[in-house]
Order: C-alpha cells, then structure tokens, then sequence
C-alpha cells in the first residue's frame, strides 16, 4: 500500500490486534493486522500515525550503522552491555571456545582458517550459554513477585521481538541478541513477559502491572529500542 510517499508492507495473520512497525536500517513501514482488517482501516491506522512513523525513519537515519561482522581482531563486540574488543586465536587442540580477558578482551580460539560462518557459530553458541546462565536466577526473582511461574524458557534468534510469551503453554521465548545488553535491560523484558501470562495485551492493566512491579520500565523499554543495537535491527515486545 502506498500511503503518501511511504510504502507501507501489509502481513495479514490470525492475531487479534495491529501492529505497526518501522523496521532499521531503512524505516520500512511494516502492519500485522487480524485477517478481516480491510486496507481503508490501515490506511487510516498510517495516516493518523505518520508523524510517529517519520519520527522512527529519522532516528533510524541518524544512527551509526555497525558493519558487518567479519569476526576478525580488533573487532568491537558486545556483552551484557559492555563493549570488547575481539582476539581471534587459532588452535589446533580442543574445542572451540570463547574466554573473556579482564573487561577488555573476548578471545575466540578456532580452528585454522575457520571462515565467517564458523566463527560466528562459536559466538552464537557462546551468547546462548551465557544467555540461558542468567534465566534462573531472574526467574527465581520475579516469579514469586508477580505471582506466576513460567513452564518453559527459551532462546532464540528474533528480528523484529525482544521476548515473545505463548500463554497457553506458559513459554517464554527470549531473543538471543539479550545477551549482548545491560542486566537490567534483559531484567526488564522477563519482567515483561512474565506479565503477559496476567494479562495478555498491551492494554492500561498491563501498563499497570508493569508501574507497579518495575516503575523504571519505560526507561528501560527507550535503552533497549534507542540503543546501539537496535541501529540494525528493529525489535518489540510480544
């Protein structure tokens, strides 16, 4: 659809609300709507959202780009929101590893002439450990607190949610690229998704929860979609 000089992508998907997205690097405009949602109700959802949507395109413009990986020496890294700077290091003996060096180095040992594929295999892999490491203890925090207990935890790749929850089947699913933000950031979304399985939407109760179980989480919320690494790829919550 094209509304004024923004083209709009339009994913029609068994949901019950819309969801308007600006997605980096370039600000595409992106609606996930109900499948009876007709295109005269979208368009009047753009229209009446441009200056928030030309806003988003103008912050993503703004923003430093970070280059594509090449898992190299030298090479900037991020780990619960600390910035390292990458050691590659070959090894011929063992297995492939990632080590942490003071509060300065993230040292990769690789096999010789390991590509970029398998590198940042080792990182991934790496990040996931690390990531999955700090569930337990937040939801042994948080659980009591809010008064519910997730049945299940996961990790993975998302491009466009920080943390997803399936209600049904109490799941929470987290987004893999957490591991590279502060603690109080990834704090913020299990807090934020542990209230979904109290109240499913966005509405004003679920605001409201959130008030009353972390005030600061509005802050937290522009961290995490303001911050370096939302430079490339776009997130939000489910």
């Amino acid at each position: 659809m094209q509304v004024g000089e923004i083209e709009v992508e339009i994913v029609r998907k068994n949901i019950r609300n819309v969801h308007l997205a600006v997605l980096p690097p370039d600000g595409k405009v992106r609606v996930a709507t109900p499948l009876l949602v007709d295109d005269d109700s979208v368009r009047r959802l753009v229209i009446g959202r441009l200056s928030w949507i030309h806003a988003q395109q103008a912050k993503f413009e703004n923003q430093e780009r970070q280059p594509l990986r090449q898992y190299v020496d030298g090479e900037t890294h991020y780990f619960r929101g600390q910035r390292y700077r990458l050691e590659v290091r070959e090894i011929t003996t063992g297995s492939n590893r990632i080590e942490l060096r003071g509060n300065a180095y993230l040292t990769m040992y690789v096999r010789p002439n390991s590509d970029v594929v398998a590198r940042g295999r080792v990182l991934q892999t790496w990040y996931r450990e690390q990531l999955k490491n700090q569930l337990p203890a937040l939801a042994a925090k948080w659980e009591p607190r809010i008064g519910v207990q997730a049945q299940d935890w996961q990790v993975k790749l998302m491009k466009t949610k920080w943390g997803t929850c399936n209600i049904e089947a109490r799941r929470i699913w987290l987004n893999l690229e957490l591991a590279k933000v502060a603690p109080h950031l990834l704090e913020y979304v299990v807090v934020h998704e542990l209230i979904h399985l109290l109240e499913r939407t966005h509405n004003e109760r679920f605001r409201g929860l959130l008030d009353q179980f972390m005030p600061n989480w509005r802050l937290h919320r522009e961290a995490l979609n303001g911050g370096e690494l939302a430079a490339y790829e776009s997130f939000d919550l489910g």
